[in-house]
């Protein structure tokens, strides 16, 4: 009787066992659906407006616009004629197309190293955090929208910046430069050995400190998220081992903000190459009022390297990244 029973019991929690997974997995289905339902907004409005918008862009890039006399225009095919005068005839596309890669390389690492520093020291427990937080997330705010056309246009920091009054005051750009000349990064890493390559890196990136700080409040908060997520309890038992706390961010840390690492890299180098200051994407703008199928051209190698760029991004941060399994 007794085996009996305990075979109608394991038959009764295999039952049960799988009305779970059932019902687990049709939670799983529900929430699929509803954020389709979040995205479909987003989803028809690509369909109905940019879609036949690309399509265009695409098809113009591949003929010429030949104006009739009457009124009006008709297309004239070329095949890669607007490719190869944008590779081989134009002088300056591709020198453009280089140093603003170059410069993606450089800045990358800088923006995301930095917002993730200052995301942990924003994360500690001290008074007034909220406020720094905000002070920081500012920039960000300031360099969107209609303040950004504003600003764009009159430019008044930095007119205030390479200023006279700005100079009196020590605020320009210029007096930082002297202070790193004071300082001589060259005599300082002599006896290091360091190669005027990192000597001119860290100069360029003192520099531009005011553009990394205003291209960081975004990744900044995302690295917040991350480590707001890490559970207090593995912290703990971290501290209970002995575990310093450079051994603490190396080991822990780390690993656990490295999907976001991959999430802030991939944001950083679509926002880098579409952002209005981009040295490319001013250059295509100025070639649209003389030659729109050309630049349509331009813009089409332009994004295509911008795909090929955020593959290799995500291929090689993707092998490090460390995700959590939930239970």
């Amino acid at each position: 009787m007794n085996k009996q029973a305990n075979l109608y019991d394991d038959i009764y929690d295999k039952k049960n066992i799988g009305k779970k997974k059932s019902r687990g997995a049709s939670l799983d289905k529900r929430k699929a659906r509803a954020g389709y339902v979040f995205v479909l907004p987003f989803i028809i409005s690509f369909i109905i407006i940019y879609l036949p918008i690309i399509i265009d862009s695409i098809t113009y890039s591949f003929n010429e616009i030949k104006i009739i006399p009457g009124g009006g225009y008709y297309l004239e095919f070329v095949g890669l004629q607007n490719y190869q005068e944008a590779f081989f005839e134009d002088p300056h596309f591709v020198q453009t197309l280089t140093s603003g890669i170059q410069q993606l390389i450089f800045d990358i690492p800088a923006i995301v190293i930095f917002s993730l520093f200052m995301a942990v020291l924003l994360n500690q427990k001290m008074i007034g955090r909220a406020a720094f937080r905000a002070i920081f997330f500012i920039p960000v705010i300031l360099s969107t929208g209609i303040v950004e056309s504003i600003d764009s246009q009159n430019n008044a920091f930095m007119n205030y910046m390479n200023s006279e009054d700005a100079i009196e005051t020590g605020a320009s750009t210029g007096g930082v430069t002297q202070i790193i000349s004071a300082v001589d990064f060259e005599n300082l890493f002599e006896n290091m050995k360091v190669g005027t390559e990192l000597v001119d890196y860290v100069i360029n990136l003192i520099n531009n400190i005011y553009n990394i700080i205003n291209r960081s409040g975004v990744q900044m908060l995302i690295f917040l998220a991350g480590l707001q997520s890490i559970s207090p309890a593995i912290y703990e038992s971290c501290e209970i081992d002995g575990a310093s706390a450079w051994e603490t961010f190396w080991k822990i840390t780390l690993p656990m903000v490295s999907p976001m690492i991959l999430v802030n890299t991939v944001y950083t180098v679509i926002d880098s190459f579409t952002s209005e200051s981009n040295s490319v994407m001013t250059y295509i703008q100025s070639v649209y009022t003389q030659n729109d199928v050309l630049s349509g051209a331009m813009s089409w190698v332009y994004f295509l390297l911008v795909i090929l760029i955020i593959g290799i991004v995500a291929g090689v941060l993707g092998t490090f990244v460390f995700y959590q399994k939930r239970d």
